[in-house]
């Protein structure tokens, strides 16, 4: 089989890459090692950015995001008694949507099927080959036959754990990593969301976040030990937690209900460089990860997407490769960007273990900081709409 473009990984990514490139006539093959069923399971993040919308718009599949999502245009911080709005529509003219990640996967899907695009779906033992050449290809596992597949250029839209990086070699890759001492532990429940708008919380017991997917469905999380196990949190304890971790009046109006999935997600920064060799461009998490608190994974995947999607448009329909040359400088001053902005948002939030007095006033100078100024304001709420791309 030949394609023009073959898609490692069946995330929202690799199909968002794969759908854009269908709406200019360039063809793509996706490849995930998972089945369709397990990659719709996935429960993830649901903060979209202004640009991550306007691709969707782009890709043609933005009508139930559209129709279902939930426009938000600020969010509040809570920090040991105080509050603040942050207004995204007052301070940079955007806003965010609400639509989960499962969501944007099934559009995708279903945009792909609707195309008759092809999906390879549970290949095992992906190998790439010939990546620095003209002629790149990719073999694996497929039904019990072995499948090659050639190209002209391989995306590794794959995950951390994917084949994609590891082809890069060792003595090219320089990857870059910080750890932290604690994780979310997360709560799905079908229970009206306690607020509008998302909370985040930081308090002396640790960090809370109150998030939604819909009006229906709410998404909760509190900072845990990552020795903790989900068994370790019945349902009652984690209600109780979660209300002494928020701000009083949202935890006296919380509704609670029965958890109808719990997880623990460890938080930690990664980012690898460069992002391309030969022939394979990285996007996403195969590239790069950042904690959760800012909203950044998934929009940051987009954005590489982005980038990519424009660079291949400039190869083959005007003959013009200089913006693949330079996918993973471009790609990578944006992402540091949002790796500060990750990092920062953990740092001022979350309890640390190791925390001195002068970095607990420090933290709380900062979100004095954000009271007062509104220049400081601005800048938080730029870079969670999201940065421009």
């Amino acid at each position: 089989m030949r394609t023009q473009v073959a898609i490692i990984g069946g995330g929202p990514s690799g199909l968002l890459l794969g759908q854009l490139l269908h709406t200019r006539g360039i063809d793509t093959v996706v490849l995930e090692r998972r089945s369709r069923e397990h990659v719709l399971s996935r429960i993830r993040a649901g903060v979209l950015e202004t640009g991550f919308a306007e691709l969707m718009h782009e890709a043609g599949t933005g009508e139930r995001m559209d129709s279902d999502g939930l426009i938000h245009e600020g969010v509040t911080l809570a920090c040991r008694g105080r509050q603040l709005r942050i207004d995204f529509e007052a301070l940079t003219g955007r806003h965010v949507v609400i639509y989960g990640q499962t969501e944007v996967t099934r559009d995708l899907y279903d945009a792909r099927d609707k195309a008759g695009l092809p999906t390879f779906f549970e290949c095992a033992d992906v190998s790439l080959h010939d990546l620095n050449t003209d002629t790149p290809h990719i073999t694996f596992l497929h039904e019990g036959r072995e499948t090659r597949i050639e190209s002209d250029f391989v995306a590794g839209c794959d995950g951390f754990h994917g084949p994609s990086r590891q082809a890069i070699p060792e003595s090219v890759r320089h990857e870059f990593e910080k750890t932290y001492p604690f994780g979310w532990l997360g709560v799905l429940s079908e229970t009206p969301p306690v607020s509008e708008e998302l909370i985040y919380a930081g308090s002396e017991r640790g960090f809370a976040l109150a998030s939604m997917r819909n009006p229906g469905l709410s998404r909760y999380y509190i900072q845990c030990p990552l020795s903790n196990h989900p068994d370790d949190w019945d349902d009652d304890e984690f209600w109780q937690e979660l209300k002494r971790r928020l701000p009083q009046d949202a935890a006296e109006t919380l509704i609670t209900g029965p958890s109808i999935e719990k997880s623990i997600a460890p938080l930690r920064s990664f980012v690898c460089e460069p992002m391309q060799w030969g022939r394979l461009f990285l996007c996403g998490d195969a590239a790069h990860i950042v904690p959760p608190t800012g909203a950044k994974g998934l929009n940051t995947a987009a954005s590489d997407v982005g980038y990519l999607f424009r660079a291949l448009l400039r190869h083959y329909l005007r003959g013009d490769s200089t913006a693949l040359g330079e996918y993973s400088e471009t790609a990578l001053r944006r992402i540091w960007k949002t790796q500060r902005f990750s990092w920062w948002m953990t740092t001022l939030l979350h309890s640390f273990p190791d925390r001195s007095e002068f970095d607990q006033r420090t933290a709380e100078a900062e979100f004095a900081m954000l009271q007062e100024s509104e220049a400081a304001r601005h800048v938080l709420a730029e870079n969670y709409v999201g940065l421009p791309y």
